[in-house]
Formats: C-alpha cells, sequence, structure tokens
C-alpha cells in the first residue's frame, strides 16, 4: 500500500492514526482532520468506491488539506477524488449538509475532548451513522470528574486535559444517546512531568484511549453466542484485534458476550463471522480450541497499567500527551 502524507505532518496534531478495520468501500466521516493525514490514508484504504469527508473548524487547516487532494488521487491511481474536506463545527453537523445515517463509520483524533458540549458531538455522530456503524475514536479521559480550576486552566485545556471527560460518564452518555457499551480498544497513561500543571491536577490522573461505540438497529434481545472468524478481513486475515478484551483468530471458536454477539451480527463484520448460539455444533479444525468467556475490561486506566507494566519490562518509562507532547 503506498500512502504519501509527508507533507502534512508538520501541520499533524492527533494522537496517532486512527483506524478501524474492514474499509473496504466504506463513507467515514473524520471529526478534526486538521490538515488531513488520517483521511488520506483511509481514502486508499476504503478504495475508489468507499468516501472519506473531514470536517474541521480551522479554516487553515481545511485549506491545507485541500490542497493534497489531486496528488493523493494521482498517487492511489484513482480516477475519481473520494475524499472531501469541510469547514465547520463537529457539534453542528447538520448545519454543513451532512445528512442522517449516511455514514459507516465516524472517526475522531483526540478532538472531542476540546468541545465542551461533548453530548451534542455524541448524539450528532449517533444522527448521521447507518444502522450498524460506528464511532471509533482516540481521545484523554479523565480518573475523576474535573473540578473548575483544571477545566479552565488555559495550559491544561490547550493540551487536551482540561476538557478530557470523566472516563465513565463515556458509558452514561452512550447508553443515553442510544449507542452500545463502550468497546475500550487501546489506552496509554498520560504522565504530567511539571511541578506548577502537578499541583493544579492533584489527584486526578488522565489517559489517552480509543474506544469504538456501536449504532446497532433495534432488534429482539441478544444471547451468548460462539463465533469464528473467517479471515476474511484484508490485512487481518491470521487475527482480528477487536478490542482490549477480544483477538479473533482465524478458525478458532470464542464464546463471547451478548453484546459483543450483537455486533457482529449487526455490523459491517457479520460476513467476517461464523456466529451460532451456544452449545450448537460449529465446523472446527485441525488447532482450534474453543476458549471460555472472561471479564471484560472496560476501565482505560486499568488496562494503560496492565500496559505501562508490560512495557517497564523492556523499556525506560516515556512521558507524554495525547498529541505526542512532553510535559516539562
Amino acid at each position: 500500500m503506498y500512502i504519501c502524507m509527508c507533507f502534512l505532518f508538520p501541520r499533524y496534531y492527533g494522537c496517532g492514526l486512527v483506524i478501524p478495520e474492514c474499509l473496504e468501500n466504506c463513507w467515514i466521516l473524520d471529526l478534526g482532520s486538521g490538515s488531513g493525514r488520517d483521511c488520506y490514508a483511509l481514502s486508499q484504504l476504503v478504495g475508489e468506491t468507499g468516501h472519506v469527508t473531514g470536517i474541521d473548524m480551522t479554516e487553515s487547516q481545511v485549506e491545507v488539506a485541500k490542497k493534497y487532494i489531486e496528488y493523493h488521487m494521482e498517487k492511489y491511481g484513482f480516477q475519481t477524488p473520494n475524499v472531501t474536506f469541510l469547514h465547520g463545527y463537529i457539534e453542528k453537523l447538520e448545519e454543513i449538509g451532512i445528512k442522517d445515517e449516511s455514514y459507516d463509520i465516524v472517526i475522531s483524533n483526540c478532538v472531542i475532548n476540546l468541545v465542551p458540549d461533548k453530548q451534542a458531538v455524541l448524539q450528532e455522530v449517533y444522527r448521521v451513522l447507518k444502522h450498524g456503524g460506528e464511532l471509533y475514536f482516540s481521545d484523554v479521559y479523565a480518573s475523576l470528574e474535573l473540578p473548575e480550576e483544571i477545566r479552565t486552566h488555559k495550559i491544561l485545556w490547550g493540551e487536551c486535559l482540561g476538557g478530557a471527560l470523566y472516563w465513565k460518564d463515556l458509558a452514561v452518555l452512550a447508553q443515553k444517546i442510544g449507542f452500545c457499551p463502550p468497546r475500550l480498544v487501546t489506552a496509554n497513561l498520560i504522565t504530567v512531568q511539571n511541578k506548577e500543571l502537578e499541583r493544579v491536577i492533584g489527584d486526578c490522573r488522565f489517559v489517552s484511549a480509543t474506544f469504538r461505540l456501536f449504532k446497532l438497529p433495534k432488534t429482539g434481545p441478544a444471547e451468548r453466542c460462539q463465533v469464528i472468524y473467517n479471515g476474511g478481513i484484508t490485512g487481518h486475515e491470521k487475527e482480528l484485534i477487536f478490542d482490549a478484551n477480544f483477538t479473533f483468530k482465524e478458525g478458532e471458536i470464542i464464546e463471547v458476550d451478548k453484546e459483543t454477539a450483537a455486533i457482529l451480527k449487526n455490523s459491517r463484520f457479520a460476513k467476517d463471522f461464523l456466529i451460532r448460539p451456544i452449545g450448537e455444533t460449529l465446523p472446527t479444525c485441525s488447532g482450534c480450541s474453543a476458549l471460555e468467556s472472561k471479564g471484560i475490561i472496560t476501565d482505560p486506566f486499568m488496562l494503560a497499567g496492565q500496559s505501562d507494566s508490560m512495557k517497564s519490562r523492556c523499556s525506560p518509562d516515556v512521558a507524554g500527551g495525547c498529541c505526542g507532547i512532553t510535559y516539562s
């Protein structure tokens, strides 16, 4: 795969690439697309029959992104551009013409924390997603409800910390709006190494985490199931790391909870899994094994602590913020 985005890196402000799986022919909306780096990476992955739309509130960033449409389409061999950049606010998508149920996937890269009304953002995302679609996004979360001193601190706000959502509130907002419970994918602790900022933060901790939120059609009650991944997703033929709790290896039987079963049945992943109720005989192959169900990790600080412990065994600690910034 050829991806050239060297012109865009000087104006990139995200947490890293936010790219889910199974993207062929999908329509994707990027909230806070900046200079377009993620959009151009995604535009090749969705293919010429897919489409990527980038939204950003900073007009100069949108203009930078637009400059390289022709360049990337030529490099990808596309006859028609499959990426569009719009100037607007991510909590007001209707104002810039984003229609109901028009996208398969919405992504966001360390941007939602900068919007005071996070419920408005998630409500708009739910509106524009098709049934079976998902919001796949990275952002900063706090270990507690932030006091006013942190929320109004100019430096902490600008560095993605002052607007961080208390991590438990994400599940509350998701349920209120209609999403399935959040699926935790990855998490990394953010270390602040500045005496003055440490004083302001106090006991609060921060984590950069990736979640996926699915919008499913209203169906009957779900049930626990056994599933087999068929290895059909490009780039993930041998195994699919779905989130922090489930890794599906090709041909292996795995028991999943009812929420996971409902997502696999009713999303773009349905064609890549054989799904059957518990107890029903499934075709197996040599080397396949049935795995027992396990407790679901939902706390990003717990996951980040586990990841940090593993990293400390082979490398020194690194302090950094959501956007790759070291606080010192």
